[in-house]
């Protein structure tokens, strides 16, 4: 639970006694392997859910059948906070890699939230947080050019696991086939495909295996037009979370 804890602590300045109380408001762990639904569009889960390891993503499915990906998850987030409201889940989540979640009762946080209520508003904000990288894949998909849609979601996803101390310092794991990279972007395979040839061709990115290594961090995000604001709502407590090169800014520090 320490990434989710360092997650809201950028937040609020947790006490002693509210990280105990949230690290044991979960009650069992569970590991599932990739390509498995957590949560599903319509259901009404009676507890959150945390990644504590892999990677995951929120999905939408149209009226053909098609997926189309608005967001990824990575370590330390919460994966359906949206349930906590009474109401059927909008969207699901599915692992893309075998993940591990710790499982959080909607009672346990409810007593939580309202015995501590620096929680709830570190809980409120990362809500806040959540509906920032939404609108972001808003207008990734509705109006940047494919190169630039995948240039900037590469730089959103190298600066989220930076910020949770999970990006090495030239890159990071990468999980994600060229298929669900489309089902992200709004591009077909050979679109992905192609685009990813020319972000290696200019000297930004190389794929090797299940990693992505960014060899020109600068490139790609002005590729991507990718500024990091909108992850990083309160720079300020930066400074408190794990030893990892990450500016005020809230961008990774990558080697040239």
């Amino acid at each position: 639970m320490r990434h989710l804890i360092h997650r809201l602590g950028r937040f609020v300045s947790l006490s002693d006694e509210e990280t105990k109380r949230l690290s044991d408001a979960a009650v069992q762990t569970v590991r599932l392997g990739p390509e498995k639904d957590v949560v599903r569009v319509g259901d009404r889960p009676d507890a959150c859910h945390v990644l504590l390891d892999g990677f995951a993503c929120r999905y939408k499915l149209v009226a053909d059948g098609k997926c189309q990906i608005i967001a990824f998850s990575v370590t330390g987030d919460l994966l359906d906070l949206d349930g906590f409201i009474p109401g059927p889940m909008s969207y699901g989540v599915r692992t893309l890699a075998p993940c591990t979640f710790a499982v959080i009762p909607h009672s346990a946080l409810l007593a939580i939230t309202a015995a501590h209520p620096r929680l709830a508003r570190a809980l409120w904000r990362d809500t806040v947080l959540d509906a920032g990288i939404f609108a972001e894949w808003v207008a990734n998909v509705g109006r940047r050019s494919a190169y630039q849609r995948i240039a900037h979601l590469l730089c959103e996803v190298s600066t989220r696991l930076s910020q949770a101390g999970l990006a090495r310092e030239a890159g990071f794991d990468w999980p994600v086939t060229q298929s669900k990279l489309g089902d992200a972007t709004g591009l077909s395979d050979v679109h992905v495909n192609r685009v990813l040839g020319e972000l290696r061709r200019d000297g930004l990115i190389r794929l090797h295996g299940r990693s992505v290594l960014v060899d020109d961090w600068d490139g790609l995000r002005a590729a991507g037009g990718f500024d990091a604001g909108y992850l990083c709502p309160d720079p300020d407590h930066l400074a408190d979370g794990p030893d990892q090169d990450v500016g005020s800014s809230g961008e990774p520090d990558h080697a040239s």
